[in-house]
């Protein structure tokens, strides 16, 4: 099993920063990635990025390259999303998971089993 908690969400303007956090406990976590997905209001669950814990490789969908950054802190166990340049349609509830490494840059929902709670971003115009 992995514990992820998620924190760091909150209301931000457009153009803004806001940075979430992701907090991992339970199994080795070198056989992990870990991924950022986002769900707004009646759309589907959209994977935006993941890093391979063990050599921090990561890799992002299009939507949020050059403006979405994720890396890792290994010493506190915890996964960071910092957001720049945040646009209204990135409002959204942010969850992390946990994938087994070898599904790195895979953006399928199924191969995460394990989720946080998700956290709610709120972007003003």
């Amino acid at each position: 099993q992995v514990q992820l908690v998620e924190s760091g969400g909150g209301v931000v303007q457009a153009g803004g920063s806001l940075r979430l956090s992701c907090a991992a406990s339970g199994r080795t976590l070198s056989d992990y990635a870990m991924g950022w997905f986002r769900q707004a209001p009646g759309k589907e669950r959209e994977f935006l990025t993941v890093i391979r814990w063990r050599d921090g490789s990561t890799y992002y969908t299009d939507s949020v390259k050059g403006r979405f950054t994720i890396s890792r802190d290994n010493a506190k166990n915890t996964v960071y999303l910092q957001m720049s340049s945040v646009k209204p349609e990135d409002t959204a509830v942010y969850y992390c998971a946990a994938a087994l490494a070898i599904y790195f840059g895979v953006p399928e929902r199924s191969r995460y089993p394990y989720w946080g709670q998700g956290t709610q971003v709120t972007v003003s115009s």
